[in-house]
Formats: C-alpha cells, structure tokens, sequence
C-alpha cells in the first residue's frame, strides 16, 4: 500500500518570471496569467499545502491580501483542486460552496 503524502505539487503555479513582471499584465496573457501577480508566488508554498490538521491561517492571512484571489478560487473551483488554499478556502470550504451552488 502506498503512504499518503501530503506535498505540494509540483505544477500548483506558473513561474511569474515566465509571464513577465507582476502587476504589469494584459487580462488576454492566457487562462493562468493571475498567477504572475498572486501574493502566494511570492512566498512558502507549503503554507498553501499544510499538513492533514495543519493551520491554515497564515496561508489564508495572504489570500486576503492578494489582489487576485477571486481568480484563484474561480480556478480552483473549475478545476476541481482538492489539496490546498486556493482563493483564501480551504478544500473542505470549497466543497461547502460547491454544494450551495
């Protein structure tokens, strides 16, 4: 039987210094180009992938700071992401959601 990790992905985010400069972008750069100017990609991931009964607040402490956190958790959402913070929810929050939906 394989052991459950708990581990960032490795593709959770588009590398910014690929889309250019953060806070400076056309809204047509692409489906993902949120991601040059999200606060998260400029800081730990592991806080948006804790540890099964780890905190959370740090990570959701940024996302409410993040200009673009009405993005992120339309992304995740759309896309079904079942491990992380994403848009300041946790994935149990955003099932909630998605059932009030």
């Amino acid at each position: 039987m394989a052991e459950f990790r708990n581990s960032v992905p490795d593709n959770w985010f588009v590398d910014p210094v690929q889309l250019g400069i953060p806070g400076v972008r056309d809204h047509d750069d692409g489906a993902l180009a949120w991601q040059a100017d999200a606060l998260c990609s400029q800081t730990d991931p592991e806080a948006f992938f804790p540890e099964k009964g780890g905190s959370t607040r740090e990570a959701k402490k940024i996302c409410q700071q993040c200009e673009v956190s009405s993005e992120c958790l339309e992304y995740a959402l759309s896309n079904d992401e079942r491990f992380g913070i994403w848009g300041g929810l946790s994935e149990r929050e955003r099932r909630r959601l998605r059932r009030r939906a």
